[in-house]
């Protein structure tokens, strides 16, 4: 009779649970910050006396929304994480095109952080207008502004939190945990 060697299975799906289970291990007690899955909108709420946590809400339990909305988090400074959706604007879905352009200059980085933690998954990213029932406008700028965001965190590096969890994914998912060996093309976009 021969012997059997059972090798442990690599994590092909991506369930919401890893990723929050993942999240709070690196943050819930090192940053007071856990991952929420929401429902509609997703919100970022600092601890307060309702919550002696602060909570990352991502919309309907998607995946990728809780990727985007960990990259917000990773790159909001502390005084931005002491406000409610880090204190920034946000105009809902219907935007016009001058919202809309507003919208694109802020979320490039935050897209460009998405998609490196994407990576980290083996989970396929896709770049978001957020505008589903607003003025259509021209995806190329913004996928163009992603690219570069992301050639800017090859130089500069990624904000300390976003390396750890990229990290911690990479490790779970079986990744390169060198992210500069991922490749970041506009054609995937």
């Amino acid at each position: 009779m021969t012997a059997v060697k059972i090798i442990p299975s690599m994590p092909t799906l991506h369930h919401i649970d890893d990723i929050i289970q993942l999240f709070d291990a690196e943050f819930a007690g090192q940053e007071n910050t856990r991952l929420i899955r929401g429902a509609d909108e997703p919100w970022y709420l600092p601890a307060d006396s309702n919550c002696r946590y602060h909570q990352v809400v991502f919309a309907h339990g998607f995946y990728a929304s809780a990727l985007h909305e960990i990259a917000h988090w990773c790159i909001a400074g502390k005084e931005r994480r002491q406000q409610v959706d880090y204190g920034y604007w946000y105009e809902p879905d219907g935007r016009n095109v001058a919202q809309q352009l507003a919208f694109a200059a802020v979320e490039a980085k935050p897209q460009a952080l998405e998609w490196i933690l994407a990576k980290a998954c083996g989970f396929r990213f896709v770049v978001s207008l957020d505008n589903l029932s607003g003025e259509a406008g021209d995806w190329q700028p913004f996928k163009q502004a992603v690219v570069d965001a992301v050639a800017g965190y090859r130089q500069h590096g990624l904000p300390p939190r976003a390396l750890q969890l990229q990290q911690a994914l990479a490790r779970f998912y079986r990744q390169d945990a060198n992210w500069h060996n991922y490749t970041f093309g506009l054609a995937e976009l």
